[in-house]
């Protein structure tokens, strides 16, 4: 089998909510998706996605899927897809770092490995070790009336997991947390996600103002160093999202015990093929994992529930169901959702076709 043609398409994901605030101000109404669609001479195709929240979050650019696959599109041509391992080291020849670019042609050799095969990718990854992911709901920066309002929303949805959205003002934030956390009912938990959003010396005020209650603290600084800090004086579980990069980062959190939990974010690791070494690295050492992604639609949620699927339970906090974040598509099938926890489909690849009514023409097009 080999590749005879790569598209890469581009499409809008306007938020559900209106605008999403998280962080220090941070603000978007429209996510912007890019889809690389890798076509064979088996007839056999596969796709995947990246969205970052916004320009340039995590040094991650809309425009670099583009921008690799006109570099890389003519060394992957003539490829055998289903050696995920082969063109992982491929493509970081042609290109060091900028994994959320290779991560879209990643999974979309994933999924063709997995047509090929007749399996679901979360068999190719070890198995299912999860049926059915918990899931959790972003509660944005609002007011906090609306923010309690939402959860309500949320909770008869059937989520039981809530990440509450700070990081902008600190006191603020302190009136936020001790406004929301109280309302968890019996087995709910809640995030606070700062994003990076505090200085450390916030930081430590709001886990110092907020230690009598039982929340997790996440990513409140933008380094490392930054959250071990905060870490040292934190009444609070931690839990590393931004900075959790490579399995360099993650042989650093074992070393150190650095956090209780580490949020897997697939793009950010530079696709499923790296995501899936940290995460069996961590859990291996006994450390949590959340699987995520930097945003997406359907296509990028397949891959995130088939990561969750092969996830051992005892070890997976959450995951989250990103495509019914947008009121657009980028796929058609993929995981379903219900009672508040999110299932992969058992049909071979990643179960996702692209939804070219959404995506429109392609921007670009290598090969046959």
């Amino acid at each position: 089998m080999k590749i005879t043609r790569i598209s890469v398409y581009k499409t809008h994901l306007p938020y559900v909510g209106g605008t999403y605030v998280w962080g220090a101000g941070n603000a978007i109404a429209t996510a912007m998706a890019s889809v690389v669609v890798v076509d064979t001479d088996a007839g056999i195709s596969g796709c995947g996605e990246f969205t970052p929240c916004g320009e340039n979050y995590m040094v991650a650019h809309s425009e670099g899927v583009e921008a690799f696959a006109k570099l890389a599109a003519k060394q992957l041509i003539g490829e055998d897809p289903r050696q995920v391992s082969r063109i992982e080291r491929l493509m970081d020849h042609i290109v060091q770092g900028h994994g959320y670019a290779k991560a879209p042609f990643d999974a979309a050799c994933w999924d063709i490995l997995g047509q090929a095969s007749g399996q679901p990718v979360w068999m190719l990854m070890g198995g299912k070790l999860t049926d059915g992911a918990p899931m959790y709901r972003v509660a944005p920066q609002k007011a906090t009336e609306e923010t309690i309002a939402e959860m309500e929303v949320h909770r008869a949805s059937g989520y039981r997991q809530f990440q509450i959205k700070v990081g902008r003002d600190w006191a603020g934030d302190i009136d936020r947390i001790r406004a929301t956390v109280p309302l968890l009912k019996p087995g709910e938990k809640a995030m606070a996600d700062a994003n990076q959003g505090w200085r450390i010396d916030n930081a430590i005020r709001v886990a110092r103002a907020t230690k009598d209650l039982d929340f997790i603290l996440e990513q409140p600084c933008k380094t490392y160093e930054e959250c071990q800090q905060v870490r040292r004086v934190a009444a609070q579980p931690m839990k590393l999202d931004e900075c959790v990069t490579d399995i360099r980062m993650a042989h650093r959190i074992v070393e150190d015990r650095g956090a209780e939990m580490c949020c897997l974010k697939i793009s950010n690791l530079g696709g499923l093929s790296k995501a899936r070494r940290v995460r069996d690295y961590l859990v291996e050492n006994r450390i949590p994992v959340v699987s995520e992604d930097t945003w997406g639609g359907e296509i990028t949620t397949a891959a995130v529930a088939h990561f969750a699927a092969s996830t051992p339970e005892e070890y997976l906090i959450n995951s989250t169901d990103l495509h019914n974040y947008n009121s657009r598509s980028t796929g058609i099938g993929g995981p379903t959702t219900k009672g508040g926890k999110l299932y992969a489909t058992d049909t071979p690849g990643l179960g996702v076709t692209p939804d070219f009514d959404s995506l429109g023409h392609p921007i670009a097009v290598y090969g046959e």
